[in-house]
């Protein structure tokens, strides 16, 4: 008889953006599978079955479309090759509805398939063959890694404006994971976060790839090298969208990164 063992990890609701604190009613948490190949999709099922999820499985890419627009997900395993259409273009397609965890299965193993995985919005990325244990453990790491960023803090009273205070090009709030930039309020993603707020934390001091990946990954061994940069060109393009006449962020051609004085 199969025994089921629950996470104790919060129920997310990535249709409006906010994490609720576990209860009864959001255990297992839901795993959307959007895999066409059967034999993979029965591993699958079976190996999150056992660590206590309920996995959903689509065979299309339109489909899982369909399942996240109607169920609360907490996390998405999603081939890159679907008969409907690239696994990266309903990627993107996910990321303009829900901020939902995303693990990419594939037969691809070059260095660009990984970063442009990771730079639409991918979370992790998983070559086949795969270990089933593997790919759970990185599930359960994932829901682990975003609970923190994505906990919604009792919303306190702002303070009273200063206008005799120029406003700061910058205003972090940390305990909302939320960086303002000249005004405008940065719809970033947590590792965006994280590489901007150890920017701002010395402006000036140049910061190398790996000082920045172990502010920002908690598991920087297994990420590549270039994972760095893929974030940063996203996050300077979220930057130019409010100002374009400016770029905060200077690189220094074989040192790293610094955030302008």
């Amino acid at each position: 008889m199969l025994r089921k063992r629950f996470l104790t990890v919060p129920c997310i609701d990535h249709h409006v953006g906010n994490r609720q604190p576990l209860n009864l009613s959001c255990v297992p948490l839901k795993i959307l599978i959007i895999e066409d190949e059967p034999a993979i999709a029965d591993t699958l099922l079976y190996a999150l079955k056992t660590e206590g999820f309920e996995p959903h499985w689509c065979t299309t890419g339109q489909a899982g479309l369909a399942a996240l627009a109607v169920q609360d997900i907490a996390l998405i395993v999603l081939d890159v090759g679907l008969p409907d259409g690239s696994g990266f273009e309903f990627c993107k397609t996910i990321r303009t509805r829900s901020e939902v965890p995303v693990v990419f299965l594939t037969a691809r193993a070059s260095e660009i398939d990984r970063i442009v995985g990771l730079e639409i919005g991918g979370d992790d990325y998983l070559v086949k063959p795969f270990s089933p244990r593997e790919l759970t453990a990185r599930v359960k790491a994932i829901l682990r890694r975003t609970n923190c960023h994505a906990t919604t803090p009792a919303v306190a009273t702002p303070p009273p404006p200063q206008p005799a205070k120029p406003t700061p090009v910058f205003a972090l709030d940390e305990a909302r994971c939320r960086i303002v930039y000249r005004g405008q309020n940065l719809d970033l993603t947590r590792y965006e976060f994280r590489l901007l707020k150890a920017l701002l934390a010395q402006p000036g001091r140049v910061y190398s790839r790996d000082q920045l990946m172990n502010a920002a990954w908690e598991e920087p061994a297994a990420s590549l090298d270039r994972t760095v940069d893929a974030h940063i060109k996203t996050l300077r393009a979220k930057l130019r969208a409010v100002d374009q006449t400016s770029d905060p962020i200077q690189t220094h051609r074989g040192l790293g990164y610094s955030l302008r004085e």
